[in-house]
């Protein structure tokens, strides 16, 4: 995925970046961002991407391309079970 800026929505309450709610640093994001394993159509023109960091954390990041190589992250957040049971299923179909 190409871009060449990520802005993060800003939680009202900590006036931090609101993936920091669920325990996702910006620099995890960035990782998933950078090589994303999936990318799907989310709500309201938001898109969705799955991917693993570094450490291995399976995380889904939600953002807007708002167009001109900038990407909002709305928020970011550990992958449930399911979701990651339903990847994997996906992924061993494709080979």
């Amino acid at each position: 995925m190409r871009f060449d800026e990520v802005r993060f929505v800003i939680d009202r309450a900590t006036g931090l970046p609101h993936c920091l709610v669920h325990h996702v640093t910006p620099a995890e994001v960035l990782q998933v961002l950078r090589s994303p394993a999936e990318r799907s159509a989310g709500h309201d023109g938001a898109s969705a991407v799955i991917g693993q960091t570094t450490r291995g954390r399976f995380l889904r990041v939600i953002f807007r391309d708002q167009n001109d190589g900038v990407l909002l992250v709305i928020t970011a957040y550990d992958a449930s079970e399911k979701t990651k049971k339903a990847f994997r299923r996906r992924k061993r179909r494709r080979l």
